[in-house]
């Protein structure tokens, strides 16, 4: 494997890419290259023949990133199939803290924006974003048990599913119910074809062709229906067969974290500074900053003591409360979905939009650096306990685990 591969696949730089390209993306916005920029971003491309005419913004937010919702979903199986949920007994811990995580940014963001416009964002504080978090985890946490970071992956792709499903409910328009129906046609040939591919013979580059343009037709069928169209990246992957779906994942993986993702935070990120008072923004900005670093912290943390008492018998060990802390401070850097979020949310606001993009990168920010500091306490106070212990073989957490998606 190279070594741009082994980079792209690993959990730091991935997240450190991301955070730049937010960076660039919010400084280019407010300097004089903004117009340059802006005028790329909304430059319409249109399909001919179709009824898809979208900005470059447009494209990249509902077709690039349906790439990253596929390999979302890839992983969604997984966990689901063969991984860390795939029986209720594993799922029932991080399940009950993933709704506190849930429910009580919900709450604090309804709380602090009241029912006016802004009470529309209450979806953005929910999602957690699992590259950034499992990036602190890699670079802060050595000497962590591995049930922390199990008990972090499961939480996210619980929050990945909740996002999914507010994306699907809470964002389609203008549902045009023929389309959709024939969408779900092109799914269903999709799962098909993948469990005929083989890893050799003659058909398995025609099957991986037709699997490809079999996938785009679905989402374009899906994007005309009405139903967001990253939604049919997540149809595609949770069909998939098994076997090729491993192999996919593997594949997509460099690409979804070293273009995908930077190239949505990009042009999520490039929304202009407002130049009014602190007083003057939307009560949104003030909801999310608030409730997606510490909803999110108060909510896992103290949802996930509640089912540490409850378990069942059989159930994994209980994580500490303390740990419990770091993982809700992890859970706060909501990042890529909450972003989409925000711009789904108050897509008829774009004023507040940006405000609420804004809100979205500072309160992860926050919500990062609380995390790093938490993580960082709980790997030297788990590391000192090893040496008193006097431990003779090497932690597992301190051995080079395998990326996030290649398990």
């Amino acid at each position: 494997m190279s070594r741009p591969s082994r980079l792209l696949r690993s959990a730091q730089f991935p997240a450190i890419l991301l955070l730049a390209a937010a960076g660039l993306g919010l400084l280019l916005a407010n300097l004089p290259a903004h117009d340059a920029v802006a005028g790329i971003l909304d430059a319409h491309l249109a399909v001919p023949g179709t009824g898809l005419d979208l900005s470059i913004a447009h494209w990249v937010s509902d077709g690039v990133l349906a790439i990253f919702f596929f390999v979302v979903a890839l992983e969604l199986q997984y966990e689901l199939t063969r991984g860390e949920l795939n029986s209720v007994r594993a799922a029932i811990q991080p399940a009950i803290a993933a709704a506190g995580g849930i429910l009580v940014p919900i709450a604090l963001y309804l709380l602090i924006a009241g029912s006016g416009p802004s009470a529309t964002g209450w979806p953005i504080p929910t999602a957690t974003d699992i590259a950034f978090a499992l990036g602190v985890l890699a670079v802060f946490g050595r000497g962590l048990p591995s049930a922390v970071r199990a008990f972090l992956l499961a939480l996210a792709i619980l929050d990945d599913i909740v996002g999914i499903v507010f994306i699907a409910v809470l964002f389609a328009h203008g549902l045009d119910l023929v389309l959709l129906a024939l969408g779900l046609v092109a799914v269903v040939v999709f799962a098909v074809l993948s469990r005929l591919v083989r890893r050799d013979g003659w058909s398995r580059p025609v099957l991986i062709v037709l699997m490809v343009i079999v996938g785009v037709v679905a989402w374009g069928l899906f994007a005309a229906s009405g139903v967001h169209a990253t939604i049919a990246g997540v149809m595609l992957g949770l069909v998939m067969a098994p076997r090729a779906a491993d192999r996919t994942r593997h594949v997509l993986e460099p690409w979804v974290n070293g273009l995908v993702l930077p190239l949505f935070a990009f042009v999520a990120a490039f929304v202009v500074i407002p130049q009014v008072p602190v007083s003057a923004l939307s009560p949104a900005f003030f909801a999310i900053l608030v409730s997606l670093p510490v909803g999110k912290l108060l909510g896992i943390s103290l949802f996930g003591l509640v089912a540490q008492r409850i378990r069942p018998a059989g159930t994994p060990p209980a994580i500490r409360f303390p740990d419990l802390l770091a993982a809700g401070a992890l859970g706060g850097i909501g990042f890529t979905v909450s972003l989409l979020l925000a711009n789904l949310a108050f897509a008829a606001h774009p004023d507040v939009r940006d405000e609420a993009i804004l809100a979205v990168l500072l309160g992860s920010v926050i919500a990062l650096v609380v995390a790093a500091i938490l993580v960082s306490w709980r790997a030297r106070a788990h590391r000192a306990a090893g040496d008193a212990e006097g431990e003779t073989e090497p932690d597992e957490d301190d051995e080079e685990e395998e990326p996030w998606s290649e398990r």
